[in-house]
Order: C-alpha cells, then sequence, then structure tokens
C-alpha cells in the first residue's frame, strides 16, 4: 500500500552541495577559517567571505511599500511591465526578428520546470547535457521524463558530433524534440559557445525539425555575469535563423543577474517565426502557471523594472566590479592549473570550473581525498565544481596545487 502515485519515484534526494556545505561548516567550527576552503557554495561571495546582496539592488526594495510586497501581482503571468522590461534586458540591442511571449515564473527553476512539464508528454525524452546541473535529471524525472544525454565536450570545443547524434536519435523514437541548452556561462564547467557553434546547432536543428518540430530550452542563468556583456547577446541573432518548425525557450533568472535568490523571480520566454506556435505554448504555460504557483513575487518584479532602468549605471558598475573579481580569481586558477597540469574543462566565463575526470570512481575517491585535506567541492558527472564565485583570492591561490599534490598521491597508492 502506498500514498503516492505509483509512478513516484521513492528514493530519498540526496542534495550533495547542502550535505557538504555542512561538512565545512563543522570543519570550520573545529579547525578554524583559515585551515579549510570551502569552494562549494553555488553563490556570489566577496573576499571576506560575506554572501553579495548588491547595493545598487536592495537599496530600493527597501523603500517598496509594505502593501506592495504584499499584494498580488497584476496578473498570474507576471505584471506588464515586467514582462516587457525582460524582453528588453534579455535582448538589449539585439534586433530578434521573433514572435515573442514571456511568463513570468519563479526563477530560471520555474521557467525550466514549466517547459519540461508542457513540451514533452510523459515517458518521452528530454536531451541534456553530460555535465549539467542536476536538477534538469530531477525535474524531467518529477515530470515522468526519461532524459537522453550529449557529451558536453569535444576536447576544449562544444561537442556538435555528440549533440547531433542523440537529436537524431531521439527525433526517431518520438513526435517532437526538446533539448537543454545551458549558455552562456554553463553551469558547472563555466563554457561559453562560440557564435560558430550556436550557427552550426540551429542549422542542424532545422533540418531535424522538417520532420520533427524541436524544441532549445536555453538556460541563460548566468548571462550578466559574462565577462564581455556587450557581446553576451551576440549569439541570440543565430536565432533568427530558425524555421518554423524551430521554437527556442529562454530560461531567464534574476537570482544570479541581481543577487536576488531568494526572491524566486524569472522568466520563461518563448521565441518562434510562426506566431500560431508561440501563442498556443504561452496558452499552456499560462495555464501551468495558474495550476502550479498562481502567482509571482510583485515587488520582485517591480524591483527588477526599476533597478534596469532607474538605476541602471549604478547597478551595472556594482556588478561589474564583481565580474572583475570572478575573472581574477579563475584566472588565478586557471593558470595555476596549467602551471601543474591538472586537467579542467574549458572554461570561459561563469561562477565555476570543474576539474576533468572522466571515471566517476577516480572522481569520488578524489573529492574524498580533497576532504580529509580540508579542501570541499562539489562532485558532478565526470569531474569535480570548484565555485569560484564564493572563493576569495587568497583561498584560490595555489588551491590547483594542493588539489593536483592530493590527486597524485590518491594515483600512487
Amino acid at each position: 500500500m502506498s500514498f503516492t502515485r505509483k509512478t513516484a519515484n521513492l528514493t530519498p534526494i540526496e542534495d550533495t552541495v547542502f550535505s557538504i556545505v555542512k561538512l565545512a561548516k563543522e570543519d570550520k567550527l573545529k579547525n578554524g577559517d583559515d585551515a579549510i576552503v570551502d569552494a562549494t557554495i553555488g553563490s556570489l561571495y566577496d573576499e571576506n567571505g560575506k554572501f553579495v546582496a548588491l547595493k545598487s539592488v536592495f537599496e530600493n526594495y527597501d523603500k517598496i511599500p509594505a502593501e506592495i510586497k504584499a499584494e498580488y501581482a497584476a496578473s498570474f503571468v507576471g505584471n506588464d511591465s515586467y514582462r516587457e522590461q525582460v524582453v528588453n534586458w534579455v535582448f538589449q540591442n539585439k534586433k530578434i526578428n521573433l514572435h515573442k511571449e514571456v511568463i513570468a515564473t519563479p526563477g530560471g527553476s520555474g521557467a525550466i520546470s514549466l517547459t519540461f512539464k508542457n513540451i514533452l508528454e510523459q515517458n518521452q525524452t528530454v536531451i541534456i547535457p553530460d555535465i549539467a546541473w542536476g536538477s534538469y535529471a530531477l525535474m524531467a524525472s518529477q515530470n515522468n521524463l526519461n532524459t537522453a544525454i550529449y557529451e558536453m565536450f569535444d576536447n576544449d570545443k562544444f561537442n556538435i558530433n555528440s549533440f547531433k547524434e542523440k537529436v537524431i536519435e531521439v527525433s526517431k523514437k518520438q513526435d517532437k524534440v526538446l533539448v537543454v541548452i545551458n549558455d552562456p556561462c554553463h553551469n558547472p564547467t563555466g563554457y561559453s559557445m562560440s557564435i560558430s557553434e550556436w550557427k552550426e546547432v540551429i542549422s542542424f536543428l532545422n533540418e531535424i525539425s522538417k520532420d520533427v518540430p524541436c524544441v532549445i530550452l536555453n538556460d541563460i542563468a548566468y548571462i550578466d555575469y559574462s565577462y564581455n556583456l556587450e557581446k553576451s547577446r551576440d549569439y541570440l541573432l543565430t536565432l533568427n535563423e530558425m524555421n518554423e518548425n524551430l521554437m527556442c525557450i529562454i530560461a531567464f533568472s534574476i537570482s544570479k543577474s541581481l543577487t536576488s535568490y531568494g526572491l524566486r523571480c524569472g522568466a520563461s520566454l518563448i521565441l518562434c517565426k510562426n506566431k500560431t506556435y508561440v501563442n498556443e505554448v504561452k496558452i499552456v504555460f499560462e495555464k501551468g502557471a495558474r495550476a502550479t504557483w498562481s502567482n509571482i513575487a510583485n515587488a520582485a518584479m517591480d524591483n527588477f523594472v526599476y533597478v534596469t532602468t532607474n538605476n541602471l549605471t549604478n547597478y551595472l558598475d556594482e556588478k561589474q566590479k564583481y565580474i572583475d573579481l570572478l575573472n581574477q580569481r579563475a584566472s588565478i586558477f586557471i593558470n595555476e592549473a596549467n602551471e601543474c597540469k591538472l586537467k579542467i574543462y574549458p572554461y570561459k566565463e561563469g561562477f565555476f570550473i570543474t576539474l576533468n575526470i572522466a571515471d566517476n570512481k577516480e572522481r569520488d575517491f578524489l573529492h574524498k581525498k580533497l576532504m580529509d585535506n580540508h579542501i570541499y567541492t562539489v562532485c558532478v558527472n565526470k569531474g569535480i565544481r570548484i565555485a569560484i564565485c564564493s572563493t576569495p583570492i587568497n583561498k584560490v591561490k595555489g588551491l590547483a596545487y594542493k588539489i593536483k599534490e592530493i590527486q597524485n598521491k590518491s594515483k600512487n597508492k
């Protein structure tokens, strides 16, 4: 006898990140902060180990009247001003010749979940990269979807051949293709695809979509921490080449962009050349939003509009300091990794750098040895994630050497 649905997965969720964070905190209490390296936390921290809440964001939020914070949004699909500004912010000065609709969601996670739930039929397959945010697979499972995995890299480039092979394989088994591309600033490797790589993806999917409709779910959670913000949206112009049978759904989040993780605000942007297809997805997403979370935080939407219009210069200037800090931390780690021949996946920009360890048993062994040496990291498929977003420079320095030394000792035993 069971009170859950028959298809429910009853395996307890294992939150590997927070369990390792807990161990790191316990080690700090026992041995002191200076004795350990905590490279686990996937949020932005300053050099003093303090969580970053941008002043240019929260000064205004604190001034929003309680009544605005307390009341419902104007619509369950989001305030009109917010939805309009999301389009302006995501595309900025890029001319996107596609029909567009926006649904407000609780963070980028809400946009991803909404897509998984409403694009594919139950027991169909969503295509995700082999190195990825773990919640993609969890969301697929919760929505009774299977997952097919494409290899993220071919040496230091996007593995377009693996991508094509997996899409072709899935397209022969079902009437629709849904593929996840987390770009730019990929979580957890920090890779950003080139324009030519995006062009090849679009060209290939245009061909596949002649037989079955295809949907790209583009997760852009970290886009506003690109090292070249002026160029960060250039790849979006490749979407203009999509044919009518190819759709892109962009999952946008203010969690990272506005250091507003706890406010749970984001959006789903539906893009296609065919207006009817966009409207159909919009209707289904509207119903999904109403039936799942019903409403998005009113003040979070208002604050996003204010910050990205009335306080834009202060916001961009303040955020740039942390982009520069991320770049500095990453450069130190990568230079040292190259010097000591510590293998990492190709990093371009973003919150994380990931050690390249193809064998997960070897990964687990090294991960344990690192903790034995007071270095706390997070396991991902085929690698170990280093959160440079929360690791201060004084602890980034020498870290690659320490990891390589521990790795060498582990192999010699």
